[in-house]
This record gives structure tokens, sequence and C-alpha cells, in this order.
């Protein structure tokens, strides 16, 4: 059962970790296409809205999943707290984005999901090139 369980929670936890990661790209592109095409910001802000719940529950799912599969394997911690401490930031920067993106100047707001891309990037490296 071990082993099928595993098997399992890496498929969800990749899945979950390539639709928080593409996604992100995808917004990337999407809103850069929509300020050129557009200037009205609800626009934008449905695009964002309808984003950030699916971006939230596949964060939730990586989380579960990444933690399920530490307990499973006993994996050294080294690897691993390099990998929760970038996801913390990650979470924290995409909390605060959330909340308060309309009241960040557009300026703040593009370095804001820049840093969370170049994290997200930055994880899903990690999550390659580091044992589990």
């Amino acid at each position: 059962m071990p082993g099928t369980e595993l098997e399992l929670l890496k498929t969800l936890h990749l899945l979950a970790a390539a639709v928080w990661t593409g996604g992100l790209i995808v917004l990337a592109f999407t809103v850069s296409a929509i300020r050129s095409a557009t200037d009205d910001r609800s626009v934008l802000q449905a695009t964002a809205r309808r984003f950030s719940w699916v971006s939230w529950i596949a964060m939730g799912v990586a989380l579960a999943t990444g933690l399920r599969m530490y307990y499973i394997w006993h994996a050294e911690p080294g690897p691993f707290i390099l990998k929760w401490n970038l996801i913390t930031v990650s979470i924290l920067l995409a909390l605060v984005h959330t909340v308060f993106a309309r009241k960040m100047p557009p300026a703040v707001r593009g370095v804001t999901q820049a840093v969370l891309l170049v994290l997200a990037i930055g994880i899903f490296a990690a999550a390659v090139a580091l044992p589990y």
C-alpha cells in the first residue's frame, strides 16, 4: 500500500505544482495581453479572480501531498527545509498580493507578480534538483 500511496501522492503533487507554476506563467502572458488590448481593469480583475481560486487549491494540494511524502520517505531535513522556506515566502507574497493587489500601485503589483513567478520557477527547479 505505501508504494501505491506514494505514487498517487507524487502524481497529485506534480499536477498541483504544474497547475500553480504553469498558471502563473500563463497568467503573466495573459495579463500582458489584456493590458495591451484594453484599459478596462474589470477584465484584469475577473481574470485574476478566476485564477486565484485555482491557484490556492493547487497550492494546498501541493503542500498537503509534499508533507505526506516527507513523512512517508523520512527524507533528509535539509532539502525539505529549503523547499518549505521557498514555499512559505511564495505563500506570503501570494497572500499579500491577493489581499492588497487592488490597493497597490501598478508598479508594485507588477514587481510582486514577477517575484512570485521567479519563486515559483525556483521552487519547481529545487523540487527537481534536490533529493526528496
